[in-house]
């Protein structure tokens, strides 16, 4: 009989670990509502790139994707490295996001430079004098956004015919000459004004670019024979080159000359 209560009680003794086992691995696991409160602490950053990788790859330099079915997009080089995140090409053969990413943080440095540079284009002329009068096209280009495609299509077809280069790598030259690196800003101090010279953000040394070569198609084309195409061609390749003749080269230096006056 004592070997039968020994016997007994060890089975007891065995039965209630396996059940304390049993509640520590059920405590061990998250529930729900654990599971919710640790995504919710994930810093928003993270969250969205994660659903961003999962949904949508985040590519550089286009892949083996052509741009217009004929530009690689793979062995464009960016030199000046300041400004090398805000250059993407992303993996579309014909740039157009549709505006999906408009309310996202840092919605420029995410879509494709080739559409930045559309995107400038559609605009109702400059608005202030140029050369002595006002430039107005009449909003003959805002919200056109395919036939700014074709624009764009045909001057890198005609850079690629006068330079024999790709003309991705032409205009991504083209932003590196003409992106400013000084501005001036006006600072007042004790009812005095004066302008004071800073430094640019790599974001808007970008959109300074693509905003003077946008610019210098529509002057170049406007009350002339040459086409919105060709103005925009040889702009770039003018400043592709570092060429005094460039708009947005010549705008470049001024600012930069301005801005070295006033340190």
């Amino acid at each position: 009989m004592a070997v039968e209560e020994v016997k007994a009680e060890e089975q007891k003794e065995e039965a209630v670990a396996e059940e304390s086992a049993g509640k520590s691995q059920r405590r061990r696991r998250p529930s729900q509502k654990q599971q919710a409160s640790d995504m919710q602490e994930v810093p928003y950053a993270a969250q969205d790139a994660a659903a961003k990788s999962k949904s949508e790859p985040d590519v550089v330099h286009g892949g083996n994707v052509l741009l217009f079915g004929k530009y690689p997009l793979n062995d464009v080089k960016v030199e000046d490295q300041s400004i090398s995140s805000y250059i993407r090409f992303g993996n579309y053969e014909y740039p157009n996001i549709f505006g999906r990413r408009k309310f996202q943080s840092y919605y420029n440095a995410h879509i494709s430079i080739i559409e930045r540079l559309m995107n400038k284009l559609m605009r109702g002329g400059t608005g202030k004098k140029i050369g002595g009068k006002v430039i107005r096209t009449e909003g003959r280009l805002q919200g056109k956004k395919l036939k700014v495609m074709h624009i764009v299509e045909d001057s890198f077809e005609k850079i690629s015919k006068k330079t024999g280069k790709n003309p991705v790598q032409v205009f991504v030259d083209a932003i590196e000459h003409a992106a400013p690196i000084e501005d001036t800003t006006r600072v007042r101090y004790g009812g005095i004004s004066y302008n004071v010279a800073v430094g640019i953000s790599a974001q808007r040394r970008v959109d300074v670019a693509l905003k003077n070569i946008a610019l210098s198609a529509i002057i170049g084309s406007f009350n002339k024979r040459k086409s919105v195409a060709d103005a925009l061609a040889d702009e770039l390749i003018l400043a592709a080159t570092n060429s005094s003749e460039s708009y947005a080269i010549k705008k470049r230096t001024d600012v930069e000359r301005i801005a070295k006056r006033a340190r």
